[in-house]
């Protein structure tokens, strides 16, 4: 029996972090945000750990997670180190669910096997008009087959699952980059399972948030391209999918996504140097847009200052003069 959704009519935003790094000041920026969204209205906040890309993600990164955004002054009501109503709140302590979402899914002649290696991909990829926002756009090659066709192929090679999209147009409001609208067959059809048996990012991130009632998502901008997909998988399942809104990136000077190679610095290197906590979330709530000058405030006096309309709709180009403040 499918586990139904929570509805518990009351605002539930979540960070999903993956743990393949420490905290970065991107990656707080996010957090803080989603937070003093869910705080500023009341509901539920949740810590969830998407940790199911075993290859990149580490169990040490999982356990000093908490400890940084402890540090930076935020909370959750629930998550892996507390527990909650809604868990697991580990992506590969779910993998029963995800199985059971794509049971569903096959059985509303929504996915088909796929057979392509890289290498199709690649090729296919190398056309005009060939690459999404999210890597290779697919060709389909796979969706005609003949049900003889796929099984002589199963026989040599074991295939991912791809979603069939449908034609036409998908709309959809967000928070802070406005009205969205795409073609739905715009990105091709999509894998939800590997052919290793791990399901996709997507997948996984459709069945966490709609089973813990996740009503608001705020996540970086980078992952507004992954919105349609999303939708097009809740509506599939038959949920509610919740409110997206996608906040702006911290880039260099360069053009390129913050990094080490711009003095981009971790929480826990932070708090190492003798950084205050307080300084960091002044300094993030500064450069989104909230605050008119940096200055040195815990979360919790930021609730106050949260106006969405506020949020930079672009992406903040971090000077090494904002870094200087920051690190003083």
């Amino acid at each position: 029996m499918f586990v139904q959704p929570c509805t518990s009519g009351l605002p539930r935003g979540r960070f999903a972090p993956s743990p393949s790094g420490d905290i970065h000041i991107g990656n707080a920026l996010s957090a803080l945000l989603s937070w003093l969204q869910i705080r500023r209205s009341g509901g539920s906040y949740i810590l969830r750990m998407e940790d199911i890309d075993a290859a990149r993600c580490r169990p040490e990164y999982a356990r000093r997670i908490p400890g940084d955004l402890r540090w930076l002054g935020l909370d959750w009501d629930e998550g892996p180190d507390i527990g909650g109503p809604f868990g697991p709140y580990t992506q590969s302590e779910r993998m029963e669910l995800y199985e059971e979402a794509l049971t569903r899914l096959s059985a509303g002649e929504r996915l088909y096997p796929c057979f392509c290696s890289r290498h199709d991909l690649l090729q296919a990829a190398a056309a005009p008009h060939g690459l999404s926002a999210e890597g290779p756009v697919y060709p389909g090659t796979c969706r005609r087959l003949s049900a003889q066709e796929r099984s002589l192929r199963a026989a040599v090679k074991s295939p991912s699952l791809r979603f069939a999209v449908t034609q036409g147009e998908l709309t959809f409001a967000d928070g802070i980059a406005g009205k969205q609208t795409v073609q739905r067959a715009d990105g091709g059809d999509f894998v939800v399972r590997r052919a290793d048996g791990i399901p996709s990012y997507q997948l996984a991130v459709v069945v966490d948030d709609a089973l813990m009632g996740i009503t608001e998502v705020l996540r970086g901008f980078d992952l507004l391209d992954s919105t349609p997909r999303q939708l097009m998988l809740f509506e599939a399942l038959g949920w509610s999918p919740p409110r997206y809104s996608h906040s702006p990136l911290l880039i260099g000077p360069d053009g390129r996504r913050l990094a080490k190679r711009h003095g981009g610095i971790t929480l826990a290197e932070l708090r190492e140097s003798g950084v205050k906590a307080e300084r960091v979330a002044g300094w993030l709530a500064w450069v989104s847009g909230l605050l008119e000058e940096p200055e040195e405030r815990t979360p919790r006096e930021l609730i106050a200052f949260y106006d969405q309309s506020r949020i930079a709709r672009q992406s903040i180009t971090v000077t090494p003069g904002m870094l200087a403040w920051l690190t003083n």
